[in-house]
Formats: structure tokens, sequence, C-alpha cells
């Protein structure tokens, strides 16, 4: 059985990919948010959608469920390929494909779920988010001006309690997109079953937010 594929972005990496993957006889949805882009390429690629992958009910229309390898060629849009590599692994893509802009972007974007990152070339121009090590806080990176991604040490007052209980979103504006407990990363967040001890957990939220909160 043919493995069907979408592509989200259509520069010229993306269009390169979606079209060697039609050229070989694979199944593509290839998507833009530029309807003059996708205007463009429908002609070489048929199954061409304008959309923002960013929102979950465009992925839902796109049908992105049933694709087995989404392929992710933003790298300059951080905070877009963030989002959409969230909502394809939350759709229950098998196979998740991110292009980085450099570095420090892949380590995010393997932080939270995406299965492989591809560095084929450092893009000069894109500024490095910003890594601090402060008090409980062992990374946080910068996904666009306003917006930062931080990974927590699990709080003495957190263990035990559920993330239903601790409500960090209602509490501190605060977003939990993934748990980390030694080598494993969990994007299935369980919100009735308790933090332990050595757990840390992947944030997003309103950079002031996370200020505040530390």
């Amino acid at each position: 059985m043919k493995k069907s594929y979408a592509v989200f972005g259509l520069g010229r990496y993306g269009q390169a990919v979606a079209k060697e993957l039609l050229n070989n006889g694979a199944e593509v949805i290839a998507v833009d948010k530029d309807e003059n882009i996708v205007n463009e390429a429908v002609s070489e690629i048929p199954f061409c959608k304008c959309a923002d992958i960013t929102d979950p009910e465009a992925i839902k229309q796109l049908g992105i469920s049933n694709v087995d390898v989404v392929i992710i060629a933003m790298a300059d849009s951080l905070e877009a390929s963030v989002m959409a590599t969230m909502l394809c692994k939350e759709a229950g893509v098998e196979n998740v494909i991110v292009k980085c802009g450099n570095e420090m972007n892949c380590r995010i974007l393997e932080k939270i779920g995406a299965d492989r990152v591809v560095f084929p070339e450092e893009e000069s121009g894109i500024r490095l988010a910003k890594n601090l090590i402060s008090s409980d806080f062992i990374d946080i990176m910068e996904l666009s001006k306003d917006i930062s991604m931080a990974e927590i040490a699990m709080r003495k007052e957190w263990i035990g309690k559920t993330p239903a209980e601790l409500n960090l979103r209602q509490k501190y504006g605060i977003n939990i997109v993934a748990v980390r407990n030694g080598d494993d990363l969990n994007i299935e967040i369980d919100p009735e079953k308790p933090f332990k001890k050595g757990m840390s957990l992947i944030v997003v939220a309103n950079a002031c937010r996370l200020e505040k909160l530390r």
C-alpha cells in the first residue's frame, strides 16, 4: 500500500519535496497559507490547498489524521512549525518530519514531538532562541517576539498533583505541551495522572507569563 504524504510550506524546499514524491507515484497533499503561491504551484502539484496549518480546524478539514507522513518545510517560522508539529501529532500522524533553520530550532522541535528533524542548511539572519539556565528553568527559548517555550524542572509543590489540580493554564496562562521523564518525552498528557519527582514540563506561554512564574 502506498504511503500518503502532506507537505506544509511551499517554498523552494517544500515544492521540491512534494514534486519528488509525486514523481515517484506517492499521494501528496501540499499546503501553504499564501494563495498566490498555491495558485502557482497547483499546475505541478495537483492537490494543493491554501490553509493555515496552525489552525486545528484546518488540520481536521484537510484530513491530516489519515496521512502517513507530514513534512513541515517552514524553517523561517518556528512558531508555525511548532504548532503544526503539535497538531499533527495530536491528530495521530505517525511520522512528522520538520525542516529546521538552525540547531537550536531542531532541539525545540524534537522536544515537542517531531519524529525527525532535517537541517539542510544554516540560514543566516535567523535569531537563535535564548537558552537560559536559571532557577528551575532548565531551558527557555523564544518561539517569536512574544511567545516562549521553557523546560521547567518539577517543583516540590507540584509532585503528587495532577495537571488538572495544578491548572497552570488558569493560574499562569501556561500550556503544558509535553512531560519529560528521564529519556522519555510524552505529549499525550493525562490530566488525572500525578506528576512524579524527577519529571520536567515542556510549556509554551507568553514570555511575560513565564517571567512571572520564575
